[in-house]
């Protein structure tokens, strides 16, 4: 396992061949531990001591945001879609089972955050959680790092979004109240679809679609604005006129703020263990897909605007919005954040680069 491969930048070039960058953190501050519990049965849980928390979303990427935090890497909700799985290969995991069972936890994170808070080279940005893998899986009930970082944020009036399938969330409802009331802060809760069936395949680690609208419910109640990501819309699974009514209703009564689309892109490392799911399950469907796929990771144009449009037409219908920028900047516009960049050494925050 390549744990030095976490290193906190490229060279001062960018370039690969340059000199060697320094490890987030070292092989011997790693701790593997398993739990012989129900809900942690065939996990691996490998704690490390991160040398920084705060990432800088690669100049790239379309995110509507520059900084983002991580305090885990791996995931239990175990999506077959997960666009994150690439990143367990940096780490010589395996992108499959690996990354549903072989979870990284950054013990220290909420510490590193408040540092990195007080420092005065930090500006006060906006930081989105949620956006690589899920900050609130099966995992942050056992290690509990998520109210350490958001009362940090709170401490020093932070704007942060999180977006999240887990129902955890509401365990720190009182700790989101409190930052709602001295900076901005942005929930959204990720519902693809409302059909059981497809759930069950195709999420198996993940809370059930109507447990997730509840937490759309309850922050609701509770004086917090709540967006849903309807993602991933699943071409040919997920995408019937019916089923997109069927999961805009629920969204909509759920008493969410807005609810944006998201068409499923398959990305290298997910897509391989994507389509295995759906030569299992959808057979009849694999050729349909390399259609689909034949360009890339991203659906065709056409099929996202249509998407697009027909939920937002329901949207409408049902007296909600699609996503715009100030209701909640923890839902992005083109989708979810690049595999994690390597995590920035502390510094000054720079203007992102359009390339």
């Amino acid at each position: 396992m390549r744990w030095d491969h976490l290193a906190e930048s490229p060279g001062k070039s960018g370039n690969p061949a340059s000199a060697p960058a320094a490890a987030l953190f070292d092989a011997d501050a790693v701790t593997t531990r398993t739990f012989d519990t129900p809900e942690f049965r065939g996990i691996t849980f490998h704690e490390v001591r991160a040398r920084s928390i705060v990432n800088r979303v690669p100049g790239a990427s379309r995110m509507p945001f520059e900084w983002t935090v991580n305090p885990y890497r791996g995931c239990t909700h175990a999506c077959v879609y997960c666009f994150a799985r690439k990143t367990h290969s940096y780490l010589d995991l395996d992108t499959g089972l690996g990354f549903d069972s072989q979870i990284v936890v950054k013990v220290n994170a909420p510490e590193l955050l408040r540092d990195r808070l007080a420092s005065s080279r930090w500006h006060g940005d906006h930081i989105a959680m949620g956006t690589n893998v899920d900050c609130y899986q099966r995992a942050e009930g056992r290690y509990r790092l998520m109210p350490g970082i958001i009362a940090a944020l709170r401490d020093h009036a932070n704007p942060f979004s999180i977006l999240t399938k887990g129902t955890l969330i509401l365990r720190d409802l009182d700790l989101l109240v409190q930052a709602s009331r001295v900076t901005e802060v942005g929930i959204s809760v990720s519902v693809g679809f409302t059909d059981q069936e497809l759930w069950r395949t195709v999420e198996p680690g993940t809370p059930a679609p109507e447990r997730r609208l509840d937490v759309v419910r309850t922050l609701t109640d509770h004086g917090i604005g709540c967006g849903v990501l309807m993602a991933p819309v699943i071409p040919f699974l997920s995408d019937h006129p019916d089923r997109l009514r069927e999961t805009v209703r629920a969204v909509a009564a759920a008493g969410a703020t807005s609810v944006t689309p998201l068409v499923l892109h398959l990305r290298p490392g997910a897509r391989e263990w994507f389509m295995a799911w759906l030569e299992r399950h959808h057979p009849h469907l694999v050729r349909r897909y390399e259609r689909l796929y034949a360009q890339g990771a991203y659906a065709p144009k056409w099929y996202q605007r249509r998407i697009t449009g027909q939920v937002h037409e329901l949207a409408q219908e049902y007296g909600i919005g699609p996503w715009r920028p100030g209701l909640s900047r923890g839902i992005p516009a083109d989708g979810p954040e690049a595999p994690e960049a390597p995590e920035a050494p502390e510094a000054a925050p720079t203007q992102l680069t359009l390339l």
